[in-house]
């Protein structure tokens, strides 16, 4: 059986060859196919068994899922559908039968025929885009009512060669059309698209068998959960690509997605940070060192890029962007950062004291925000008594507040992308006299408790929990033990939804990240995927559908399980829907608010577009039009923050080149809280105003079962 499941392998294989060649697939240079190897079938088989024994998630590995797989493998090879064609996919539906059985008994031959096949595509594609350039961009007509489309991901598969050569020189229309309109010369269009795809050319023929395994395997570990993955012996030894902390880089956590280097967080306090350029799901599309050329890194492997990005202390790195959310693969800015470590201190929560009146009455507001949950392990490792770490630090930042005369703390955690599960649970210590905080639940089935055992209370007056949708792991774990107890009011966004745990297991061949745990609420209540549902709604300016756990292809379900046994300190639903209108119509007139609404319904709108037109006058209409609604943005912002307008968008590009680079993220750089911390401020003096009972509930921590959990 085994015999003749190969030899209708190598027919399928041949058959695909002649059809290369009748496709007039011959290049100057020949493509050499990469081949499988033994340790990476036998590691295959070992990816089986534990995703199918060890996983969270039980789902056999049945031929349902093994189409799966081979969709999941196209998509991840060829997601925008520009290289195969519709004659190419039915031949690899040919492979579906026999799939379930290739998966479990390590036969890689099916998979890295159709890698093969995709990089003698991309050598087709990128040689024939090369021609065209070679032609001449002056060539090309923009007087015509074309249309070219972005995002690709839902379009039919060519039918042949022949219509993928009008949606590639459409492809590059549309990025001549871009570039010139960005005020960029002929020339210098021509030089950037060529050094784009001989770049991407050259990777196509430095194709490897670890990179068609890697494509593979993570395409097979991707129908678990999106954070379970292969990890390459390579990238075993850099695990996360994690450029932060002891290494000498840009503070950014990066991953490969879709051919591009994508940024999956930026790290606080450090280099990127501090730039304030550089952003959640942003994509890295060349990379220069000082003041060398830009090298194009589309579809590099990840490890290579990171190599470029890291470097000596002190130097600096120069990184083409395409901004998050940004369909347009052309629409690049420039961003330089100095390297340099994360440094702690740097990272560490800060306090602020905010000033607020309700009422005629003056209320002193504590404000402390924490980036990250962070420890000196080491140096705690060494016996120092004075190590640093979150708990800590908020510790002696509360008392300093204390002594100010604070009346009530906003705790800031927007941003706050997790860190150590320990210091969450510490930290939920410090504002309760002890109880459960977060529960932990296996595979099999068995939860753990992490509890606070403690009866230092740290800090019994009002709180409120800012939120935002980039909040996650131990700041929802944070956030969703404050919210249970009653001990805290969260207000915000949604937070992100990341409430699975992950552990690494060693392979033959590189090594699993597989997810093992889920976290839980002490009410029962997942994290995952839903994460922390504010009490009081504040719309972030980065919208959740684009960069939280929700948006993840396989990401795993939010559920419950049984609560545990825990008291309130008090019933916000007896006040809340007062708090919450007296938020509403004071926050609906705030100048930065309404601002703020009216960009994100302009990057919206534009994000949200599927066509743009190749008619020259009718893109620059829209491109003028897009940027008069921005401008008027900009200086309504600058006239709130005193500042003289700019006459036109020419001298706002002017200005930003040499302006603070995190004003020019999101001018809403302020001195002392932002306005949403401000808000939040008034939300909890709106509280303190509201109850009597919410006002001197917290004159003594109230006995268990003192109120009633609904």
């Amino acid at each position: 059986m085994r015999t003749q499941i190969f030899s209708a392998l190598f027919l399928t294989l041949a058959l695909l060859v002649t059809s290369a060649a009748q496709a007039n697939l011959e290049t100057e240079r020949d493509y050499q196919p990469v081949e499988p190897t033994a340790d990476q079938a036998r590691a295959n088989i070992l990816i089986a068994r534990q995703l199918q024994f060890g996983h969270f998630k039980e789902q056999d590995i049945d031929d349902e899922l093994a189409s799966e797989t081979l969709d999941a493998y196209l998509n991840q090879l060829d997601g925008q559908r520009l290289y195969f064609t519709q004659g190419d996919i039915d031949r690899f539906s040919d492979y579906r039968d026999t799939m379930q059985r290739a998966l479990t008994s390590g036969n890689l031959e099916p998979a890295f025929r159709i890698y093969n096949r995709f990089q003698k595509r991309s050598v087709q594609r990128l040689e024939y885009a090369l021609s065209l350039l070679d032609q001449g961009i002056d060539s090309f007509s923009f007087e015509d009512d074309d249309r070219y489309r972005l995002d690709r991901k839902d379009a039919e598969w060519a039918k042949n060669t022949d219509e993928l050569d009008r949606l590639w020189r459409d492809r590059i229309r549309n990025a001549v059309l871009s570039m010139r309109l960005d005020g960029q010369p002929d020339e210098a269009i021509k030089e950037t698209l060529t050094r784009r795809y001989e770049s991407q050319l050259d990777r196509a023929y430095d194709a490897r068998s670890e990179d068609a395994f890697q494509q593979w395997m993570n395409a097979f570990a991707g129908l678990w959960d999106p954070h379970t993955q292969y990890l390459s012996p390579r990238n075993s030894e850099n695990f996360d690509i994690n450029m932060s902390l002891s290494l000498e880089g840009i503070g950014a956590v990066l991953q490969s997605k879709d051919g591009y280097t994508k940024v999956s967080r930026v790290v606080p306090g450090g280099p990127a940070a501090e730039e304030g350029s550089l952003g959640t799901a942003d994509r890295i599309v060349g990379v220069a060192q000082e003041d060398e050329k830009m090298k194009n890194v589309i579809g590099w492997r990840l490890g290579e890029v990171v190599d470029l990005i890291r470097g000596p202390k002190g130097s600096e790195v120069r990184l083409e962007v395409i901004p998050a959310g940004t369909q347009n693969d052309m629409n690049t800015h420039e961003i330089t950062i100095v390297r340099d470590e994360v440094k702690l201190e740097e990272q560490s929560a800060q306090s602020d004291m905010l000033e607020m009146q309700n009422g005629g009455e003056p209320w002193q507001l504590g404000v402390i925000d924490i980036p990250t949950f962070y420890a000196d392990l080491k140096a705690a490792r060494q016996g120092d008594e004075n190590y640093r770490s979150t708990t800590r630090d908020v510790r002696d930042l509360l008392q300093e507040l204390k002594s100010d005369g604070m009346d009530g703390l906003v705790i800031d955690l927007r941003g706050n992308g997790g860190g150590a599960l320990s210091e969450a649970n510490q930290l939920v210590g410090l504002f309760i006299e002890n109880g459960p905080t977060v529960q932990v639940r296996g595979s099999d089935g068995s939860v753990q408790v992490f509890e606070d055992n403690g009866s230092d209370v740290a800090w019994d007056g009002p709180v409120v929990v800012l939120v935002n949708n980039l909040s996650a792991s131990a700041s929802e774990i944070f956030a969703g033990a404050m919210q249970d107890y009653g001990r805290a009011l969260v207000v915000g966004a949604q937070t992100f939804g990341k409430g699975t745990v992950q552990a690494i297991r060693p392979l033959n061949h590189g090594q699993l990240k597989i997810t093992q745990s889920k976290f839980y609420r002490v009410s029962g209540a997942s994290t995952q995927n839903r994460g922390v549902v504010p009490d009081i709604e504040i719309e972030d300016r980065i919208q959740r559908e684009n960069v939280a756990e929700s948006a993840l292809d396989g990401a795993l379900a939010w559920d419950e399980i049984d609560t545990l046994d825990y008291h309130r300190y008090f019933e916000f639903s007896n006040v809340l829907e007062t708090v919450t209108e007296k938020h509403q119509a004071r926050f609906s007139k705030v100048p930065e608010y309404k601002l703020r609404q009216r960009e994100l319904e302009m990057l919206n709108e534009r994000r949200d577009r599927t066509w743009v037109s190749l008619n020259a006058e009718q893109r620059r209409a829209d491109l003028e039009a897009f940027r008069d609604k921005q401008l008027s943005i900009v200086n309504r912002r600058r006239e709130l923050q005193d500042k003289e307008a700019f006459e036109s968008w020419q001298a706002y590009e002017k200005d930003a080149e040499s302006r603070p680079a995190m004003a020019r993220r999101s001018d809403l750089a302020d001195e002392g809280p932002d306005f949403v911390v401000r808000e939040a401020g008034a939300i909890l003096t709106d509280l303190l105003a509201q109850s009597e009972e919410y006002a001197s509930i917290y004159n003594g921590t109230p006995e268990k079962g003192a109120v009633a959990e609904e």
